[in-house]
């Protein structure tokens, strides 16, 4: 694997979570739109099952939160996961700075 495909790899299907609460913290959503949202805006496909497991783990973390809804489980970001994501966007900037220079 080439070291762009490695970087573009550990940025996008490896790293799911950052996705998954920069769209909860956009609007509450269901576990079955964040695929279509992630090919859509992003331009990657995420495995079938994946987001869904990436889900509930953050869930289990205490990132994320959920309830039903009309019989359907909609997900919101939490406190804990808004300082989650604010560190990850943190990261980053300090490696594109580091980069530019």
């Amino acid at each position: 694997m080439l070291p762009f495909e490695r970087l573009q790899k550990s940025n996008t299907i490896e790293n799911l979570w950052i996705y998954i609460l920069a769209f909860l913290k956009k609007r509450k959503t269901y576990a079955w739109e964040i695929p279509a949202i992630i090919e859509r805006e992003l331009g990657f496909k995420p495995g079938k099952i994946t987001p869904y497991r990436v889900l509930y783990r953050l869930e289990k973390e205490g990132f994320v939160r959920s309830k039903v809804k009309d019989r359907r489980r909609i997900y919101e970001i939490t406190d804990k996961g808004q300082k989650e994501l604010k560190k990850a966007k943190k990261f980053y900037q300090v490696i594109l700075k580091w980069l530019e220079n």
